[in-house]
């Protein structure tokens, strides 16, 4: 068995049976395209290389080999390669993925000049309505050249699509594995979300006490983070707004922040919560408020006394913000014996279509255990990763 047939499927099954061509370009972000086959592969797909003549002079082709366990397509034979894989053919791969592509490649897919293996793979991919995917790397000089970003353009209305760049100092780096990885299943995945447009608000509050300190909890936001990219990667149009919490959110997903609850209900406030299908509020937010001191409470102190008052309750904002979205929230309670009737009594009290109750156990851990509740008070029990439960929780609520 070769490694990469070993590889395969071991992070997940979501790229299971999709059969991807990497076309590789003279990019010096050619060397990493061996980690972009590895990582598809570990989500279950096949990967073929293609390279042009220039790439093979900054990353051997045997290297890609043994990446992905296919032999790169380095030129065209009379096994008419490009057909065989891309064209009208009784078995045609899922996606083309372009990365690293330089500007000249783009330029020349938009103006239809086929000279190299990759071009000509992808001239038959549009010919066939086979999706391509595109992920430029290149000099910003380069990037920012007016006839270029024409040639994106007209990439673009061809159907083509796009992966960063990520604009950093003089480059357009070619963008992190991660985000080409979500794009990818973006574009071949499910996509039962399509179409849809969902807000997810994770993380903690942090209500001041003085100007120094802060009253927080110990989210990670870890559970927000899995729904967004989950829902991001089947399809749909996400938002996050995100408090503290050490889960970064993916820098291809929407993210607005927020600190305090006040930070929060602000958001509520700008009316543009219309616009999503679904609301999902797994943030760990104040249920109490220290009164603020002014300025810094002096150190040294044997003895400190905060006075706390009740926080606003933020769901009926919610709902009468966005009174047609469909409005998910979850219930921690201390221990397991609880957590299925707070978490109805929660949803009765304020109209929620679902509730997801789970336990304090769960904070700051990779995985959890959830009882997702609704408005019959039928609960669903689940136990496991929480990449695995947010995937669970929106083949339920959505």
């Amino acid at each position: 068995m070769h490694p990469a047939d070993e590889l395969r499927g071991s992070t997940s099954k979501k790229l299971f049976q999709k059969r991807i061509v990497l076309g590789v370009t003279g990019s010096i972000a050619a060397v990493e395209s061996v980690r972009v086959a590895r990582e598809l592969i570990r989500h279950g797909a096949e990967v073929i290389p293609v390279m042009t003549a220039a790439a093979t002079r900054i990353i051997h082709p045997d290297a890609l080999e043994f990446a992905t366990g296919n032999k790169p397509v380095v030129e065209l034979t009379g096994k008419t390669e490009h057909v065989f894989f891309c064209g009208l053919a009784e078995d045609p791969v899922d996606l083309m993925l372009i990365s690293p592509c330089t500007a000249n490649t783009i330029s020349k897919i938009a103006l239809d000049v086929d000279d190299t293996p990759v071009t000509t793979f992808a001239s038959t991919a549009i010919g066939s309505q086979i999706p391509i995917l595109i992920v430029p790397a290149m000099h910003l000089s380069m990037y920012n050249h007016k006839q270029l970003q024409k040639n994106i353009k007209q990439c673009k209305q061809r159907g083509i699509r796009f992966v960063g760049p990520s604009l950093t100092g003089k480059k357009a780096k070619v963008a992190e594995r991660d985000e080409i990885v979500a794009h990818t299943m973006r574009v071949i995945g499910t996509q039962d979300l399509a179409k849809k447009k969902i807000l997810v608000i994770g993380g903690a509050t942090a209500e001041p006490i003085d100007d120094i300190r802060v009253l927080t909890n110990r989210s990670s936001g870890k559970t927000a983070v899995a729904l967004a990219k989950n829902a991001f990667e089947r399809g749909a149009d996400v938002e996050v707004w995100y408090g503290h919490g050490e889960e970064r959110v993916p820098s291809y997903i929407s993210v607005k922040s927020f600190e305090t609850l006040d930070d929060l209900i602000k958001l509520i406030k700008t009316g543009k919560l219309k616009q999503f299908d679904s609301i999902i509020v797994c943030a760990a937010l104040a249920n109490y408020r220290p009164v603020r001191y002014k300025g810094k409470i002096p150190s040294g102190k044997k003895e400190l006394v905060v006075t706390m008052t009740a926080a606003p309750r933020v769901i009926q904002k919610l709902k009468s913000g966005a009174p047609g979205a469909q409005l998910i929230a979850f219930k921690v309670e201390q221990n397991k014996t609880t957590v299925e009737q707070k978490s109805y009594e929660l949803l009765k009290d304020t109209k929620l279509d679902f509730v997801i109750g789970n336990t304090v156990a769960a904070f700051g851990k990779d995985e959890s255990e959830i009882w997702i509740i609704d408005t019959k008070g039928k609960g669903v029990y689940k136990k496991g990763k929480k990449e695995e439960l947010a995937k669970y929780i929106l083949d339920n609520v959505t």
